[in-house]
């Protein structure tokens, strides 16, 4: 007499943690050891299918019955992937995605994001019946993972570009190897100041975020931080000026003076000659009448002859400050709010690198309005020389002492 209470009990005590081969080899050894009728009386205690049975029976001994290890069964058996159902799912959801057709252009898609929700229902309309879990594995097996924007494509660029980079290059190691200062200008990224958000992350007590505002509008008496950086490409080191008015030509060279009374003519005595390179646009820009006319009163001041090498329209960012300054203070300062003016030229103040850069800051609480013109009766009075290669972009402000005396 076959017990099958107790095959009953077994089965339910061990089944919920056995895989699903496990269980059919579980249920051909009940059966094996009930003897003749030992199939039957396990379909009845259980409720497993007749056919699980046997197929449990044969996998413990018949010949050509045991799979390999770590299968559950045999190869082909299962249902049946979407993919395989419906052939032409892959190919369809690749011409979703293709970047250079970027799909249908009468698709609604061609104008949503495109997640694996909405890659779905596209498919959908066309008349795949397919999930976003589908979609995923399939993106995932097709190469496809999620990319942000990156800044790489350069745009078109002027025929002299490469030139004018060889220009500045010699022009740059001719001034160090005198002896002279060579220095990187150019206006950091404005500032919202107050708590607001800043991008990065920094150590704090877990589950604490220091808490800022959620939206980005300007508070009135607080207003931006306009920081105008001076790198000394020699000394590898910076002075920068933290503006509360408006980046002008006249804020630029007020930044330039203040490096070099506080930092420049200390390194550079003797010096006869300032190099500056620069970009071609902004507060420095090389069309700007307003940035030579503060440059010839600098030179006045100085007695320095002032030379200007302008990086091409476009090429920002291989002007040295860019990464060997700015990026410096971007890693100090993040996840930090800017919380005041003071608190900026501090954290500016604070930055270094493992290559020794050391920089100072200071508060810029001039005005500088906008719109200052330069008529061409003040252009005439500059002692501005032009370089042959370029003068627009090459060329030097003499102190008007040097001026030749008639």
């Amino acid at each position: 007499m076959i017990d099958e209470a107790a095959i009953r009990t077994r089965y339910g005590a061990m089944s919920t943690t056995l895989d699903e081969r496990s269980r059919r080899l579980l249920l051909g050894a009940e059966a094996l050891a009930a003897g003749r009728g030992g199939q039957a009386a396990v379909v009845r205690a259980t409720g497993a299918s007749p056919a699980t049975v046997r197929r449990g029976l044969r996998e413990l001994g018949a010949p050509g019955g045991q799979l390999e290890g770590g299968r559950i069964r045999r190869p082909g058996g299962g249902r049946k992937r979407t993919v395989e159902l419906d052939p032409t799912l892959r190919a369809d959801l690749e011409a979703l995605i293709e970047p250079s057709t970027r799909g249908d252009p009468e698709s609604p898609l061609r104008w949503t994001t495109r997640s694996v929700r909405n890659l779905a229902d596209e498919l959908g309309r066309g008349g795949h019946r397919v999930s976003h879990r589908i979609v995923g594995e399939l993106l995932h097996e097709l190469g496809y993972s999620l990319q942000a924007n990156r800044k790489v494509l350069e745009g078109t660029s002027h025929p002299d570009r490469d030139a004018q980079f060889r220009h500045i290059s010699e022009s740059v190691q001719l001034q160090l190897s005198l002896g002279e200062p060579v220095i990187s200008v150019d206006t950091k990224k404005k500032e919202l100041v107050g708590p607001f958000r800043n991008g990065g992350r920094e150590l704090r007590p877990a589950g604490d975020p220091e808490r800022v505002l959620m939206h980005d509008f300007v508070i009135p008496e607080l207003g931006r931080a306009s920081p105008y950086g001076v790198y000394d490409l020699a000394a590898n080191e910076a002075w920068v000026s933290v503006g509360t008015d408006h980046d002008t030509a006249a804020f630029a060279v007020e930044s330039i003076r203040r490096w070099w009374a506080t930092m420049g003519h200390e390194l550079y005595p003797d010096a006869t000659r300032l190099l500056v390179t620069a970009d071609a646009g902004g507060s420095n820009g090389y069309r700007l009448r307003l940035w030579k006319a503060e440059l010839q009163k600098l030179a006045d001041e100085t007695g320095l002859e002032i030379a200007v090498c302008h990086f091409p329209p476009g090429t920002s960012k291989w002007n040295k400050i860019e990464h060997r300054l700015f990026s410096a203070i971007t890693l100090n300062w993040r996840g930090k709010p800017l919380v005041s003016h003071e608190v900026i030229v501090k954290l500016i103040a604070a930055t270094t690198t493992r290559t020794g850069l050391r920089v100072r800051s200071g508060l810029d609480r001039n005005a500088y309005p906008k719109g200052v013109s330069v008529s061409d009766a003040d252009m005439a009075t500059l002692y501005l020389r032009p370089d042959a290669f370029h003068g627009e972009w090459n060329y030097s402000l003499l102190p008007r002492l040097m001026l030749p005396q008639e």
